[in-house]
């Protein structure tokens, strides 16, 4: 098994008792904090590969494709269904792509009308949903639960939640929600328990 093999963001999410958190992080010291906070992941949009000799939680990695999460050391690629038009081919070959270099490959989608669209072209394992709500009044916790619904048996659903209490990662659960993504901060409420013993 190579040494990725030990970090999959998939298997972190799926084989954990519960919900499992994952924190959003700028910097090689919040990915250790996270870590020593008991998160199950982190999530990198900025910053280098640093974050990676920082902690050995599984990555995932949003900015530049497959090629960029390897390049970076992460265990996954966000790949965002909208960022593609209706160019589905090249969503495809970005999923094969991420499946040579060893990689998950999380695709986001923001309503339904999304999610309907990229399963009809595409067969992603794990979906993020996300995205502000049309509505201006509807709560982001409600637009996710909306989504939840339309996600297939068998996929991985993670909730882009930013500033999630723990009464919504709570309610994120009960729904069936696989993990979901937070802002960084003290996450050790949100975990739910004490963090594993190093």
């Amino acid at each position: 098994m190579n040494e990725r093999g030990t970090r999959r963001l998939s298997l972190a999410i799926s084989e954990g008792d519960g919900i499992s958190v994952l924190v959003e992080v700028a910097s090689p010291e919040a990915a250790g904090a996270a870590a020593e906070q008991g998160a199950d992941g982190v999530v990198v949009r900025t910053g280098g590969a640093s974050v990676r000799e920082a902690t050995e939680l599984p990555i995932l990695w949003c900015p530049d494709g497959p090629e960029a999460a390897d390049a970076a050391g992460a265990d996954a690629c966000l790949l965002v269904a909208d960022s593609y038009g209706e160019d589905w081919q090249r969503l495809a070959d970005d999923l094969a792509r991420g499946l040579e270099l060893g990689l998950d490959s999380v695709v986001e989608v923001r309503d339904e009308e999304e999610l309907q669209s990229t399963l009809e072209h595409v067969d992603p394992e794990i979906f993020l949903l996300g995205g502000e709500p049309h509505d201006p009044d509807e709560a982001p916790l409600d637009h996710v639960l909306e989504l939840l619904p339309d996600v297939p048996a068998g996929k991985l659903a993670v909730a882009y939640l930013p500033d999630a209490t723990q009464d919504e990662v709570e309610a994120l659960e009960r729904a069936g929600v696989d993990a979901v993504v937070v802002n960084a901060s003290d996450v050790r409420e949100l975990v739910g328990a004490e963090p594993p013993a190093v």
